[in-house]
């Protein structure tokens, strides 16, 4: 069975607990601040029948680069996002992109799905979870 196509670009249109994931991530109060009042896009290169993957969150405020194959564990730098590096694997979950990221702190990740014109995306770190909604443009 094939799975979904992640192709496209998505703007947010919704945001639940962003300042406390932040914070369990240890970023300080001004930038969780700052953080909170930005609007991502999220720009998404898939091919699914390789598995690989390029996923661009672009703000005014900095951006973030994301590229790895689907199931293959990779270093990934969130410097960007909080100066830290970890191990990480994305991997299908029915068709749902589940990805694990092993480092400093514990239960971190994020899961990604489509239903019809958007995208959801849930993050977890340390029992606390964040979930952003984006619609395609």
């Amino acid at each position: 069975m094939s799975k979904p196509d992640y192709s496209g670009t998505f703007n947010m249109v919704e945001q639940t607990n962003m300042d406390s994931y932040l914070g369990a991530l240890d970023i300080n109060f001004a930038l969780r601040k700052i953080v909170c009042l930005l609007s991502p896009r999220k720009e998404i290169t898939h091919d699914p029948a390789s598995g690989d993957m390029r996923i661009r969150t672009l703000t005014t405020f900095k951006n973030f680069n994301m590229e790895f194959t689907i199931g293959t564990e990779f270093t990934e730098d969130l410097g960007p996002v909080d100066g830290r590096t970890c191990q990480t694997t994305v991997s299908w979950e029915g068709d749902n992109l589940l990805c694990v990221q092993k480092g400093e702190k514990e239960g971190r990740g994020w899961t990604h799905w489509l239903e019809g014109d958007k995208l959801h995306l849930e993050m977890r770190v340390a029992g606390i979870t964040a979930k952003q909604v984006f619609k395609k443009a």
